[in-house]
């Protein structure tokens, strides 16, 4: 696959609503949530403005995954090969770009703070072998962290 192909659907072999990990992925969003809300200590008062949630769950997912999952991570495994678990070292490496692109509006914490469940969506990625459940488990993940924590 080249740099500029992306794949949204899932690749041959894997069903992610048969996937026991794709499950825990979705179940440990509120452990994220509660993290976050215990090291930020960001609690919110009142819901968001609607087009804040929906920015936060239908339009930057699909934006960022494409970028990070769909673009730079397949490149970076053109170029490393290397894996640590279930880790590669081309998902640490867009893993670490993605949480840097979180500098530009949040705080180092913050930015910090959105690396672990990145490798999750970088780990989905591999396992199903396209975007579509990345994306699905990053619009959850953002869904609770505008709700309770922006």
């Amino acid at each position: 696959m080249s740099a500029f192909t992306v794949k949204l659907r899932d690749g041959v072999g894997m069903n992610r609503w048969r996937d026991d990990q794709f499950w825990l992925a979705l179940a440990l969003g509120p452990i994220v949530w509660g993290v976050s809300l215990g090291l930020t200590h960001g609690v919110r008062h009142e819901p968001p403005a609607w087009w804040v949630l929906a920015l936060a769950v239908l339009v930057y997912p699909p934006l960022e995954e494409i970028v990070f999952r769909g673009t730079l991570q397949p490149w970076l495994a053109q170029r490393t090969g290397r894996r640590w678990g279930g880790v590669t070292a081309a998902n640490l490496l867009a893993s670490l770009a993605f949480a840097a692109s979180h500098l530009l509006r949040h705080d180092w914490l913050h930015a910090l703070l959105v690396l672990p469940p990145s490798l999750v969506f970088g780990y989905f990625y591999e396992r199903h072998r396209g975007l579509a459940s990345p994306i699905m488990i990053h619009a959850f993940y953002n869904a609770g962290y505008v709700y309770f924590l922006s």
